[in-house]
């Protein structure tokens, strides 16, 4: 297992009652109402916010990627993160896919991105070889 050398940032949030309950950060910049997905609450669900975490560190991480290789990201670059949950004789899983698109951008430039990114970002660090993922260029 790799080590941190160095604390960037530690996220603080207190949730009450699971699935069905509540998170709130200690800055206060986050406060959200939680629902199981598929339910009729008015919360969002963890897995909605895992993509969004992922997919957000990921353009970052590509950011990075692009000041190495020294070529400009497209601004209109977007990621459409699916998150499934879902169930097998073992319990549940997680698996997810990330659909980028960098419009304008060759394709071969584009692929060099997307897979130094998925190098780089610490959420797919966190789930290689432990989820099923699949990093789609669009």
């Amino acid at each position: 297992m790799t080590q941190i050398e160095k604390v960037l940032y530690t996220a603080k949030v207190h949730t009450t009652g699971g699935r069905d309950g509540a998170s709130r950060s200690d800055d206060g910049r986050l406060e959200v109402k939680l629902s199981s997905p598929g339910t009729k609450g008015d919360g969002t669900n963890p897995e909605q916010l895992f993509a969004t975490g992922w997919s957000a560190c990921f353009i970052g991480a590509m950011q990075v990627a692009a000041g190495k290789m020294k070529v400009t990201l497209p601004p209109d670059l977007a990621i459409d993160a699916e998150v499934d949950l879902g169930t097998n004789a073992g319990g549940y899983l997680l698996q997810a896919r990330l659909n980028i698109s960098l419009p304008g951008m060759d394709r071969e430039t584009a692929r060099a991105l997307v897979d130094e990114g998925h190098k780089l970002c610490p959420y797919s660090k966190a789930t290689r070889g432990n989820i099923n993922v699949q990093i789609n260029l669009i």
